[in-house]
C-alpha cells in the first residue's frame, strides 16, 4: 500500500476512483478560495464568516486576530498551490494528499476541542472540522482503490 501513497514514480497517472479525483478538485478549489478570503477580506473572515465577535475585542486585539487569520490564509494558500500542482501535474500523489488532508482536518478537530474559541454562531469550519476528516478518509480509501478499466 505504501507504493500507492508514495509512488516510486511521481507522474500524472491517477489510478484511483474518479469520485476521489473530482472531490480532490473541489476541495482544492475550496482551499484556494478560503485562503484568499482569509488574506484579503477586511476582517479575514473572522467575524463575517467564523462569527468570532471581533466587535467586543479591543481594537489592537481584533487587529491581532485579523492578522493571524491572514497568516493562516497564507499557509492555506501554500498548501492550496501544492494541491493545484498535484491536481494538474502529479495526480499519482492524490492518495498522499488525501492522507495529508485527513491529518490536517483531524488535527483541526482535536485543536478545536483542546482550544475552543467563543463564537456567536456556527462557523463553516466548525462543521468542516467534524465532517471533513471522515470524508477525506473515505476519499483516501477510494483514491488507493484501482478502478476497472
Amino acid at each position: 500500500m505504501l507504493h500507492k501513497i508514495l509512488p516510486p514514480t511521481i507522474d500524472n497517472n491517477y489510478k484511483g476512483n474518479r469520485i476521489a479525483l473530482w472531490f480532490f478538485y473541489l476541495i482544492t478549489t475550496v482551499t484556494v478560495v478560503r485562503s484568499l478570503i482569509h488574506m484579503f477580506k477586511h476582517d479575514g473572515g473572522a467575524q463575517s464568516i467564523a462569527t468570532i465577535p471581533l466587535d467586543t475585542f479591543t481594537e489592537p486585539g481584533a487587529a491581532v486576530v485579523i492578522l493571524i487569520f491572514a497568516y493562516w490564509g497564507l499557509s492555506q494558500l501554500m498548501f492550496g498551490i501544492v494541491q493545484v500542482i498535484v491536481a494538474f501535474r502529479y495526480k499519482s500523489l492524490i492518495p498522499f494528499m488525501y492522507l495529508m488532508l485527513f491529518l490536517e482536518w483531524a488535527a483541526r478537530f482535536m485543536l478545536s476541542i483542546y482550544k475552543p474559541i467563543e463564537t456567536v454562531g456556527q462557523a463553516p469550519a466548525g462543521i468542516g472540522n467534524m465532517v471533513l476528516p471522515f470524508v477525506c478518509l473515505v476519499m483516501f480509501i477510494l483514491s488507493i482503490q484501482e478502478r476497472n478499466k
